[in-house]
């Protein structure tokens, strides 16, 4: 068994998900009392998400980094970076360690394209909507992207920040998340990427028909 290496709590609510589905998956598999090797570098998130509001992505990455550097001299086999957001900074930290990060925005790729997808809305922070890291990223397996209004933007991300990161669950945002995958699904999004680890904490498949796509349904199937 290769060991995991995580660098999670961006927020702690999603990593609790990461660590719970990596080793169910490994007790379907294994059986018995196995359970996954994992060495888990712990980020204080509120230093992250100050380095994120001022624009300072170097330092985020050089942070990142530091803590990759930690995991791999753990003795992990290779790195899944738990947030969506903090993969703009991926070739930054992958620059500095040796084992392989596990892209999770390629994972997501890949589930839609077996889907026969070509057009999905992207859901996720501001950062991951607004800027190309990760919609450039899906064009590469010519998947195009849908984004939310800048209001609908500024909605979606006030309420993974104020909200889900602190494990608050208000069925009024649901409804508000809801209203804007239906309205990228009218404006021809034929799936929605939900482009941050919090975001299904409040929103599953079986609240709408429009097909989801995340990196935990992908690491259910893994």
């Amino acid at each position: 068994m290769k060991t995991i290496g995580l660098l999670g709590e961006m927020s702690w609510e999603s990593t609790v998900t990461y660590y719970q589905l990596i080793n169910q998956r490994v007790k379907e598999k294994l059986g018995g009392l196995h359970s996954a090797k994992i060495i888990l570098c712990s980020i204080d998130f509120s230093e992250i998400e100050l380095l994120q509001r001022q624009g300072k992505w170097d330092g985020a990455g050089l942070y990142l980094a530091n803590a990759a550097q930690k995991v791999e001299a753990g003795g992990a086999d290779f790195l899944v970076i738990c947030t969506n957001t903090m993969h703009k900074v991926a070739d930054q930290i992958q620059d500095r360690i040796s084992i392989p990060i596990i892209n999770i925005i390629d994972a997501t790729a890949d589930k839609i394209l077996k889907s026969n997808i070509t057009k999905v809305g992207l859901l996720g922070t501001r950062f991951t909507m607004e800027e190309d890291f990760y919609k450039a990223r899906l064009l590469k397996n010519n998947i195009q992207t849908i984004i939310p209004t800048l209001s609908q933007r500024d909605a979606v991300h006030r309420i993974i920040y104020d909200e889900l990161c602190l494990g608050i669950i208000n069925p009024d945002s649901k409804k508000i998340y809801l209203d804007i995958i239906q309205d990228l699904y009218q404006q021809g999004a034929e799936g929605i990427v939900l482009g941050c680890t919090e975001i299904p904490l409040l929103i599953q498949q079986k609240d709408t028909h429009v097909p989801l796509y995340d990196i935990l349904v992908y690491m259910r199937n893994m």
